[in-house]
């Protein structure tokens, strides 16, 4: 089912999205208050472009929040449940973020500049408005706002000759989430190693929100020697290879979950010494044990991509987990999907059902990730 979206003032366009409606972008969704383009027409072909040749994506909705002062340090250590005392700039690292009662609301990229200046790079929720009131409360002496910075992602097999082509073959040495500030044609820019796909690329985070175009047309400049064309983050990509997605797998108003139950618990240092927000209940949850797991799914019969919001698991009348997302995998040839299963039910249940209003599909357990493992 298709619909479509109003295009008006309260939404922002992101410095690309001119260049996307010349590319022919045929659908957005709303991420952080931005149109993000959701296709092209051609679903099938982009998700191609991405596993076997380069695409490009507007990702300008991937806000950042920028944290800076004396106390930055101390205040992003505050919010994330992950020991940071280690970081090094030019460097990002993986960071859920809990509210007080352990309770996942976003899952960012810090990207660490230096000692007193750092970035989340988010998911789709206001974690400017939070952190902002925590460092007033706490008597921090840091400035939380949203800087000028709006990522293009470059992503597939070759994006790595694309960016090369464009910035010289030091690219090539960055690690996976390290960063650094660079520019081109006057354009400021910083180039990373990252992107929401496991076929590896790179995300060009603009500086200068005028220049949108003209970034857009140097990557399609260079990447045209290797068939670039324009794309969105793909959801059955993200499935296929086991990305959580902060909003479609868990969100803190529609589908609550700790990040121990979404598989993050490494990411969650109890023991580093110092409070956090949402220490002492994870703290507790762990003691206690988690009552649900995250686990891939199998869903029977046609095909069918995608659904609107989280559904029940159903068994023997009795809801025993919701399947978050799902969609159908071509590289597979079956629907497969995302969610959280009760502990009590084990991986080779029978009788898990799951309705699609009137269609009544069977599931069953599948193990993460689908592809890649």
């Amino acid at each position: 089912m298709s619909y479509q979206i109003h295009i008006g003032p309260n939404i922002r366009k992101s410095p690309f999205f001119e260049s996307t409606v010349k590319a022919g972008v045929k659908g957005f969704s709303v991420y952080n208050h931005m149109y993000m383009p959701g296709n092209f027409g051609a679903p099938e072909a982009e998700l191609d472009r991405l596993m076997n040749g380069v695409a490009m994506w507007d990702v300008g909705g991937e806000r950042q929040v920028e944290v800076s002062g004396p106390d930055a340090f101390e205040l992003v250590q505050y919010l994330c449940t992950r020991d940071l005392s280690k970081t090094k700039p030019g460097q990002g690292y993986y960071v859920p973020l809990c509210n007080r009662n352990g309770l996942l609301i976003n899952d960012p990229v810090l990207l660490k500049h230096d000692e007193n200046r750092y970035w989340f790079s988010i998911a789709d929720s206001d974690i400017a408005l939070w952190a902002d009131a925590i460092a007033g409360e706490r008597g921090l002496d840091v400035r939380v706002f949203e800087p000028d910075a709006s990522p293009l992602a470059v992503q597939g097999p070759k994006a790595g000759d694309v960016i090369a082509s464009m910035f010289g073959d030091w690219v090539n040495d960055l690690r996976y989430f390290g960063f650094r500030e660079t520019e081109i044609k006057g354009i400021p820019l910083i180039l990373a190693r990252s992107g929401w796909s496991k076929q590896g690329g790179f995300e060009l985070y603009l500086m200068d929100e005028t220049r949108g175009t003209d970034l857009w047309d140097l990557v399609a400049e260079a990447g045209a020697p290797y068939d670039i064309g324009p794309g969105s983050p793909s959801d059955k990509e993200r499935l296929e290879s086991d990305l959580v997605s902060y909003g479609a797998d868990a969100r803190l108003q529609s589908s609550p979950a700790n990040p121990f139950e979404m598989g993050l618990g490494k990411y969650v240092h109890l023991d580093r010494g110092g409070d956090f927000i949402g220490r002492d209940a994870l703290m507790k949850i762990e003691a206690e044990g988690i009552k649900r797991r995250r686990v891939g799914f199998f869903v029977d019969g046609a095909r069918m991509d995608g659904n609107e919001q989280p559904l029940p698991i159903m068994k023997d009348g009795q809801a025993v987990g919701i399947l978050s997302d799902f969609s159908h995998s071509i590289r597979l040839g079956r629907n497969i999907g995302v969610g959280l299963l009760s502990n009590e039910v084990a991986d080779d249940a029978e009788g898990l059902t799951v309705n699609f209003g009137d269609d009544k599909r069977a599931i069953s357990v599948a193990e993460l990730p689908f592809i890649g493992r």
